[in-house]
């Protein structure tokens, strides 16, 4: 094995190495206590800054525009610039923080790029915060992180203005163009408390997932409401079809209200289908753990039936059986959604596995539900949107795989939808 030449050190590390060696030779000692190295830190980053000014400073002078004087005092001579002393200014870097003094000129025209004017922290410690708050720590536990680690002193509204910033980037998001069509797209909803003057409002925050064309997936955007029904569900789809998804295959959703009669209303060929495993969880929700076998063996012979007559029969045979008398609002919950569970029977079974089993969207919610479960209720529905928003972006940062075995669904949805599929 042919051994690895080492290459010549950079005029950067040369000097670095350099200057770290006679540091240590004039203190004396083998090494430094982590406080020591700290404390090091802190003065060359000090150091650089200040020296960064300084260069700033020289070439603004040099290079800078003169201010003109009045038309009312043409006699008297052009103002020169000049130096002006420093200020001291104490700037809050990704390590610690640290006072520098900050040249000034006479005519208060330098504009520093190092640490800009009104500036007190440095760009990578808005990274640092925004990370934290999106794993869904809060405004104070960040805060204590800061001191705890880092020995920087922030403040819960400092973070909260920083964290602000990430509104911009929401909204664009959501108002993105989306794609001309989605062969199936999920619509789910969380739970929340937002404040609202001295009350606190239980919102429902809806999430729609597409598979897209390819089978890779996204998330299309997120609404917070704390009603919903046909009015506000077409509006929800008349802004999805205005970002430019002009069909959609296929709908899953979780009974919301008023979603059938929306989805006619702007997507009129589109498929309604309810989730079979929300459905599944709602009807055992109240069924005793040593019958839950049961039911659910004879629930899985509903869904799982040949064509929608078939599965008729047998949501009939149960709701006779022994079990389906001692839970007879299980049929009831299935026949007030029959019209949007038998659009399933009329697929063949690599479509019905990819929008029975909701996977993505689930684990999509889990990961959701594990930044948001440390908030008891939150302060405005920005506050919401911000989070949720972080949240999504660190969940869906993998997504580079299509959902599982896509390929032979998609030769179906050719098969079964011809040109609608193939505008995409």
């Amino acid at each position: 094995m042919a051994r690895r030449v080492k290459q010549p050190l950079s005029e950067a590390d040369a000097f670095l190495t350099k200057y770290i060696d006679q540091t240590l030779a004039n203190t004396g000692k083998i090494g430094w206590s982590s406080e020591e190295v700290t404390g090091m830190v802190q003065e060359v980053m000090k150091r650089f800054l200040e020296r960064c000014l300084e260069s700033e400073m020289d070439f603004h002078l040099k290079n800078g525009e003169i201010v003109p004087v009045s038309k009312e005092a043409k006699d008297e001579p052009e103002p020169v610039n000049k130096r002006n002393g420093t200020s001291s200014k104490t700037v809050i870097t990704d390590n610690a923080q640290v006072r520098i003094e900050v040249p000034r000129d006479r005519l208060s025209s330098f504009e520093p790029i190092s640490v800009p004017k009104y500036e007190r922290h440095l760009k990578g410690l808005d990274d640092k915060i925004i990370s934290m708050y999106a794993r869904g720590m809060s405004n104070r536990e960040i805060s204590a992180h800061m001191k705890e680690i880092y020995g920087v002193g922030v403040s819960a509204e400092f973070i909260s203005r920083v964290t602000d910033e990430v509104l911009e980037d929401v909204r664009a998001w959501r108002s993105r163009p989306l794609q001309d069509f989605y062969p199936v797209v999920f619509f789910d909803a969380l739970r929340v408390k937002v404040k609202n003057g001295n009350t606190i409002t239980p919102k429902a925050l809806y999430l729609a997932l597409a598979v897209r064309a390819d089978g890779s997936r996204e998330v299309l955007g997120m609404w917070l409401s704390d009603n919903e029904g046909a009015a506000y569900w077409t509006s929800v789809f008349n802004e999805i079809k205005a970002r430019g998804c002009n069909d959609i295959l296929i709908a899953v959703t979780d009974g919301l209200k008023g979603m059938t009669k929306a989805i006619e209303t702007v997507y009129p060929k589109t498929i309604h289908q309810t989730c079979i495993v929300h459905l599944l969880r709602n009807s055992t929700a109240f069924v005793s753990y040593k019958d839950l076998k049961g039911v659910l063996s004879q629930l899985k012979g509903i869904y799982g039936a040949a064509d929608a007559e078939e599965a008729r029969n047998r949501l009939e045979d149960f709701a006779e059986s022994t079990l389906g008398k001692r839970y007879s609002v299980i049929k009831g919950m299935w026949l007030n959604q029959w019209e949007q569970v038998i659009p399933l029977f009329n697929f063949p079974p690599e479509i019905r596995k990819l929008i029975y089993t909701t996977n993505s969207i689930e684990a999509l919610n889990r990961s959701i539900r594990k930044v948001i479960k440390t908030r008891t209720m939150f302060p405005r529905d920005d506050s919401v949107y911000k989070l949720v928003f972080l949240a999504i972006k660190n969940a869906t940062k993998d997504w580079n795989k299509s959902v599982f075995r896509w390929r032979q669904a998609m030769l179906q949805f050719v098969v079964m939808f011809g040109d609608r599929f193939k505008q995409g």
